[in-house]
């Protein structure tokens, strides 16, 4: 009798990453600035009853069925935006985590500001206009057009794209704040970057705002000082808040914390110990902590792994709790 069951018990762990990866759909491809700027790169995370295989995404690798059908009606959106110098593919693994809990997830290449080109890294309005290119293009073009819920939308940034959605959802920062802030503190990232690109922080910006997002998650909020109690007192959206206790990047307490202060509704807030910045990104795989270790590098005793399962659960609980389901209302592009 050993030997049947032995036999059984190998062929089924040979099964399980399939069957654990079954129910992830994916693309990848470009959309058009509708301003006639270069085309956007996009990635699509999405419900599919095909089953996945792994497949190289820039240094990680993701399990995912390539161009898959998309399964399911009435799905909620959630448009991503990365940090600094970042890409459509650091988020990934939360990307996966909702479209295993029946969200569409979209993440878009900031154009400007990404690993490839950072020449208009200060053109932070570019940002949050770029999220509502995303998100028209998502309700309208995209080929599971008709099974997203145009009253279930939301946004997920890190960084840079913490600020992104938080501008997104009706945040007003006024950057010229930045002057007092950087004279006081000019070691900071922010000041480093600013001086750096010389960011001139009196020029005249017109943000972008999206009333159809109805719920943010924010992770380590960029320049979080810029907002403000009458910068964020039109953000009606539901937020999730986070931030590492020991971020050496964006320093308590004027990021994360002067958001959480200056929001009109308290924020679900999540203040993890021992964790820095970067820790929001995917846990690295050992190419990319070879290639930048000064990305990858966590304190001693903190686990990327353990805390990404729970981080992304919590993402996902947020999103599920904020984006019920009013009604049958599909997508569409506005008026």
């Amino acid at each position: 009798m050993r030997q049947p069951f032995l036999f059984a018990a190998v062929i089924a762990a040979a099964l399980i990453p399939t069957l654990a990866s079954a129910g992830v759909g994916f693309q990848h491809f470009d959309i058009k600035d509708p301003k006639g700027g270069a085309p956007l790169e996009v990635g699509v995370w999405y419900p599919t009853a095909s089953p996945g295989k792994p497949q190289a995404l820039e240094l990680y690798t993701q399990t995912v069925a390539q161009d898959a059908p998309v399964q399911g009606r009435d799905l909620p959106l959630i448009v991503i935006s990365h940090g600094h110098g970042g890409s459509y593919a650091g988020h990934y693994d939360t990307a996966e985590a909702l479209a295993k809990a029946g969200f569409v997830a979209a993440s878009v290449t900031h154009n400007g500001d990404s690993w490839r080109d950072s020449s208009r890294a200060t053109h932070l309005e570019d940002r949050p206009y770029q999220l509502e290119v995303l998100t028209n293009y998502m309700l309208s073009r995209w080929v599971g057009h008709d099974r997203l819920n145009v009253a279930r939308i939301g946004a997920f940034g890190f960084s840079a794209g913490g600020f992104t959605v938080l501008a997104l959802a009706g945040g007003e920062p006024d950057l010229s704040k930045l002057k007092a802030h950087c004279r006081e503190r000019p070691a900071f990232a922010d000041c480093q970057i600013a001086a750096a690109e010389k960011f001139d922080v009196q020029a005249p910006r017109t943000w972008t705002h999206d009333p159809r997002v109805k719920a943010v998650v924010v992770a380590s909020p960029a320049i979080g000082f810029a907002f403000g109690k009458a910068g964020l007192a039109r953000v009606t959206a539901k937020v999730q808040l986070w931030r590492g206790e020991d971020d050496p990047v964006l320093p308590n307490p004027y990021y994360a914390e002067a958001v959480r202060k200056d929001l009109p509704t308290p924020p679900e807030t999540h203040v993890i110990p021992h964790m820095g910045h970067y820790e929001f990104l995917a846990p690295c795989p050992a190419v990319m902590a070879q290639k930048m270790p000064e990305i990858c590098a966590h304190e001693d005793g903190f686990d990327p792994v353990a805390f990404h399962a729970r981080f992304n659960k919590d993402v996902v609980r947020f999103f599920k709790a904020s984006l019920k389901a009013p009604g049958n209302r599909k997508g569409g592009a506005p008026g």
